[in-house]
Formats: structure tokens, sequence, C-alpha cells
């Protein structure tokens, strides 16, 4: 008598989530971590990872996958009714913290591992949104014009890159309202009142 299939593709789907969480955590802390040091710290035998992942690159790509979802889900959550140019780019820079958080890794060795044209579709819903809350905000007045917005989308999504590599190398503490008033404070909005934008935006939820 056969043994039903569901549970063993239950075990495998609790097997792969796991690895992948792992090696999040793991290349974060140390990016030329092995791939049997990840089962390691899995606790799943080596050739349960490499039946899941054949290699590092297998493994770079899942990985990859999971940010592309994550990013998206995120410039979703970061479209809120009501909200000005200003609340908008405090909530888009918030969401976008929180998938940097989880995905800095992979964004460090992204254009190495993935290339850039790929790396450039993998943050083009990030992009494309912090574009048209760019665009509006200065259509408004409320953003300074010395950039365009596209222009300025690149700058902004390379300070975040900078944040998370000061946090990598223990220069700055893991603060998202730091990272949301900054952007605020990139486009032109005063110091002050970007605080209180943050401050407000979170407190709204």
């Amino acid at each position: 008598m056969t043994q039903p299939a569901a549970p063993r593709r239950s075990h495998a789907v609790s097997n792969r989530a796991r690895i992948l969480e792992v090696a999040r955590r793991e290349l974060g802390a140390r990016p030329d971590a092995t791939l049997d040091e990840i089962a390691q710290a899995a606790d799943v035998a080596r050739r349960t990872l490499y039946g899941h992942f054949p290699g590092r690159d297998a493994l770079l790509d899942a990985l990859a996958d999971d940010a592309s979802a994550a990013i998206v889900e995120a410039v979703a959550a970061s479209r809120r009714d009501g909200d000005g140019p200003e609340e908008a780019l405090a909530r888009f820079a918030l969401q976008m913290w929180r998938v940097g958080d989880r995905y800095r890794m992979l964004l460090s060795l992204g254009r190495h591992h993935l290339g850039e044209e790929r790396f450039g579709e993998l943050l083009a819903p990030a992009f494309e949104q912090g574009r048209a809350v760019l665009a509006r905000g200065q259509a408004e007045g409320r953003f300074a014009r010395h950039l365009s917005p596209p222009v300025m989308a690149a700058v902004l999504r390379d300070v975040l890159f900078s944040l998370w590599e000061s946090i990598d190398r223990g220069q700055l503490d893991d603060d998202a309202s730091l990272a949301a008033v900054t952007h605020l404070v990139a486009v032109g909005v005063p110091p002050a009142r970007a605080g209180e934008v943050v401050g407000a935006v979170r407190a709204r939820g």
C-alpha cells in the first residue's frame, strides 16, 4: 500500500521554506557561507538542501524570486488613499525598509550574481512607485525640482543601499524612521517637518 503524497509534499515545502529563511540569515551575516554550512544551520541533510537547490546559483535565484514577490507586496502596501506626497513617500520608504531588512544581503550581492538586467527587473516595481510619488510631489510643489523624478528615484534607491551597508558595517542602527526621514529630507522637506510626517504615518499604521 502506497503512502499518501500530501504529507511528503508538505514536509518538502517546509524544508524549502526553512532553508531559504536560514540562507537569508546566514548569507546576511556571512556572504561567503557555503551550502553545507547553510544546510547545517537549517538542520537539514546535505542531500535535502541539494535536492531543492543543486547549487549556490539556484539558491540565490530562489531568494531573488522571494525578494521580487516581497517588493511587489511592499509597493502595494505603500499605497494609501488620502496620503499626500510627503506621507506617500514616507510610507513607501518604510515599506521598502522592511523588504531591505529581510533581503539586503541579496540586494548587496544582486548586481554581481543576477546581472544588471535582472537586478533592474527585480527592483522595477519599487522604482516605478518611487518615481510616481516623486513626480506627484514635484507637480504639487511639495518636493524640490532640482532632479527629475527618475533621477531622484535612482538617488533614493542608492541612499537605501548605503544605509543598509552602514548597518552591516555597524555604523548605523537599524532604524526605519531614520530611513524615511532621510528620503523626505533628500527631496527638500525640512528635517523637523520630515520627522513629524514619518511619526504621523507610523502612528496611523
